[in-house]
């Protein structure tokens, strides 16, 4: 076990939670800027399906290298350490974002967040196995929860760089390749974790290996279901928040909304969501406690946003708030993850799952937009209807045959298979 004892304002907690800053800058930055970036590399703005195409391009080469990212900073978490981790990714997606302040075409638009999303991918996953392992069990949840909360303020700090350099979205990139320079200076002074240590000398164990979470039912069952808890989140902003602007539009004709704006509410009150779910869960001693208390915030935001109550764009904006606070369970999603795989495995799992959640909302794109909409010919405010009923049912259901984790030893191993 580790010699020396941590607390939940200790220098790893605060480091994770600065790196997680800077991945939610750079995670959420293309959102922010998009119009005013995709001029900047040649896209005609009046034109819609050149916008939507170039747009859908880019976002889905982040996806793609976020999804491939996971695996690969998953399996060396667990095989080099978590701080090797935490120096690489942000060397990698550093300087990428860094590069994409000078780049003038879509493809190397779509290169650049492809390599930023291999590298973005590392941050979150390997910062809560870190923190999860070097804190006591009866604090790790509050100390997960300060990574997240400070962690997601990182989109508001975005949005409002965009507005303070003057929507110079070249500069916003640049600054955010700067941010994470400047980061690794302070992972220096972090310790890697004691129970990684003892694993690392114990060379009959098998470590990061990936293939592990499929070849045991049981093991599958747990990875399966953590990943499907996390679904909730990317349906409310995926769709509901990132598309406001259209939902204002069906609901009650208004044309005012700026989908930014509503990203910056609804990701300011995610962080105090995520900081106060640790505490939650602390008073019930129970993650999945918690996490329904979150679910049922969130269905009441779903059914507010649909309602007659959401006509004017102020409403529309505090239901965002509404809706980010709900799905603020990001920090105890990740931390169940990390909780439920031994030491041997927990980078792997911690750091795939986010990003398998992530991945996931093409697919729930594809319900959305190409069945619903485009097969079915259903309005837009159906299908989001529909396709909210049908993620947090998946949601509800996931959490109830999930494990409980809160009082969980997590000082073990996975043996083979």
């Amino acid at each position: 076990m580790n010699e020396k004892k941590y607390g939940v304002l200790s220098i790893p907690v605060i480091v994770a939670a600065l790196g997680y800053f800077v991945d939610i800058y750079d995670l959420l930055l293309f959102t922010i800027v998009r119009e005013k970036s995709l001029e900047g590399v040649g896209v005609n703005l009046k034109d819609t399906p050149s916008v939507i195409a170039a747009s859908t391009e880019i976002i889905n080469w982040q996806m793609v290298g976020l999804l491939i990212g996971g695996i690969i900073w998953g399996t060396l978490g667990d095989k080099k350490g978590r701080l090797s981790v935490l120096f690489g990714s942000i060397i990698l997606y550093s300087v990428a974002n860094f590069i994409t302040g000078f780049i003038h075409t879509v493809d190397h638009y779509s290169a650049c967040r492809f390599i930023a999303g291999l590298g973005l991918a590392g941050e979150l996953g390997a910062g809560i196995t870190l923190v999860s392992e070097l804190l006591p069990k009866e604090k790790r949840g509050i100390g997960t929860s300060m990574v997240a909360g400070i962690g997601l303020s990182g989109a508001v700090a975005a949005y409002f760089t965009f507005q303070l350099t003057g929507h110079d979205w070249r500069l916003c990139y640049q600054i955010g390749g700067v941010l994470g320079v400047l980061l690794l200076f302070l992972r220096i002074s972090v310790a890697e974790s004691g129970m990684f240590k003892e694993v690392l000398q114990q060379k009959a164990v098998s470590k990061g290996n990936f293939f592990m979470l499929f070849t045991n039912g049981k093991r599958f069952k747990k990875y399966l279901l953590a990943i499907l808890i996390g679904l909730p989140t990317w349906y409310v902003i995926g769709i509901l928040v990132n598309y406001s602007n259209r939902f204002a539009t069906a609901l009650y004709g208004s044309k005012t909304i700026d989908s930014g704006r509503s990203i910056m509410y609804a990701y300011a009150a995610i962080a105090a969501g995520d900081i106060i779910v640790g505490f939650v869960s602390q008073y019930f001693k129970s993650r999945k406690k918690a996490l329904l208390i979150f679910y049922a915030m969130a269905v009441v935001g779903i059914v507010l946003f649909f309602s007659a109550a959401n006509n004017t764009d102020t409403a529309m904006y505090a239901i965002c708030g509404l809706l980010g606070f709900s799905t603020g369970f990001w920090a105890i999603f990740v931390t169940m993850g990390a909780e439920q795989f031994g030491t041997n495995l927990r980078a792997t799992a911690a750091t795939t799952i986010p990003n398998m959640v992530r991945g996931a909302l093409p697919l729930i794109n594809m319900l959305f937009l190409d069945l619903f909409q485009k097969s079915w010919k259903w309005t837009i405010t159906e299908s989001a209807i529909v396709t909210g009923i049908i993620v947090m049912i998946i949601g509800v259901l996931a959490v109830i045959f999930s494990e409980e984790t809160f009082h969980k030893d997590l000082n073990y191993i996975e043996e083979l298979p």
